[in-house]
């Protein structure tokens, strides 16, 4: 069980200083903790001199926000923190061409996934755009034109691999896809595009190919992927392997105690990285209370956290409780936003 301690929420995450505040290293300090990559720093410190920088996500409403969208969100919110407006692309047309359903099915998703985003704390001043109310205007398809005839099939394709890997029956769209994706860069005056790892080769393909069609390469940031609940290499709301943002508290319970926690293994666990992700980030410690039968109460950071659980010094259901009684408290603005 989690003794509970006055913990981080996400109310809390919309309250920050302005960014004139903040001097240049305080906003790449806060920009660059856990992230994975960014191409380049250097040219991320040039940005941040701009007035009003844009950064960027896409999103293909599909499903349900789960806990692996709320990395990317948290992040934003960073940027938001740093002084850059944020731009969140609601990708309608590239669920339709990823096979995710029909236009309209899609678009109904995007407002609810909208709720979500902004429930999850990301300020007022966000923009949320439908990627349908501008990628059919002709300046649109004649950049995506332009960019097929620079692009290889092979290149193409290898750019879409992370993204449509469980596909049996691979498409043209896909191919399309990662065309349109770095129009949208250009179209939404992106400074800053941000993604996870599976975003990482359509990224490096606009780095590669906007310069040659005159237009400027943006800055590109990654962030670390969450393991599904099922221990597969991504959380994902079309293979169920997720804990929705706003799942209730029974729900998550019965998710976590199905979610994959091997004893002693530290690497690829989601239980280990939702408390890397969405405890110590706003906790220095974390306090977990067992019976002294059990060798009582721990008080652990996250390196000692890592280091005995490791060992096998303790007991995997004895995380699972404590991580999922957080996770509760955490999400419980969630709930409340979405319940309006």
């Amino acid at each position: 069980m989690l003794l509970l301690v006055p913990c981080y929420k996400l109310t809390n995450v919309i309250k920050y200083n302005s960014s004139d505040k903040m001097d240049l290293k305080s906003k790449m300090g806060l920009i660059t903790k856990g992230t994975l990559e960014i191409i380049s720093e250097t040219e991320l410190e040039e940005k941040l001199q701009k007035e009003k920088p844009v950064a960027y996500i896409g999103y293909e409403p599909s499903g349900k926000i789960h806990l692996g969208h709320a990395i990317t969100v948290m992040k934003m919110i960073n940027l938001q923190k740093a002084g850059f407006k944020i731009k969140i692309l609601l990708a309608d047309y590239h669920a339709f061409l990823n096979g995710k359903g029909k236009l309209e099915e899609i678009k109904n998703v995007a407002e609810y996934n909208k709720k979500c985003f902004q429930a999850l704390g990301l300020s007022s001043e966000t923009e949320f755009i439908l990627g349908s109310s501008f990628q059919t205007k002709e300046e649109y398809t004649t950049q995506v034109y332009q960019l097929a005839l620079l692009t290889t099939l092979v290149r193409a394709k290898r750019s879409m691999a992370q993204i449509t890997r469980d596909a049996e029956d691979h498409k043209v769209a896909e191919v399309i896809y990662p065309l349109m994706q770095v129009v949208d860069m250009v179209f939404l005056e992106v400074d800053l595009a941000m993604g996870g790892m599976e975003q990482r080769k359509i990224h490096m393909l606009a780095r590669e190919n906007l310069p040659r069609v005159g237009k400027s390469a943006p800055v590109c940031l990654h962030t670390p992927l969450l393991h599904g609940t099922d221990g597969s290499e991504k959380m994902s709301s079309s293979k169920g392997n997720f804990i929705a943002i706003d799942d209730s508290p029974a729900d998550i319970k019965k998710k976590m105690k199905k979610t994959y926690c091997p004893a002693g293994e530290v690497e690829g666990n989601p239980v280990i990285e939702m408390a890397e992700h969405f405890i110590f980030p706003f906790n220095k410690k974390l306090i977990i209370k067992r019976p002294e039968k059990f060798g009582g109460n721990m008080e652990l950071d996250y390196t000692k956290l890592v280091d005995i659980y490791a060992q096998e010094k303790l007991h995997p259901l004895d995380l699972k409780n404590t991580v999922t009684d957080y996770l509760i408290d955490f999400l419980k603005p969630v709930r409340e936003y979405m319940e309006k």
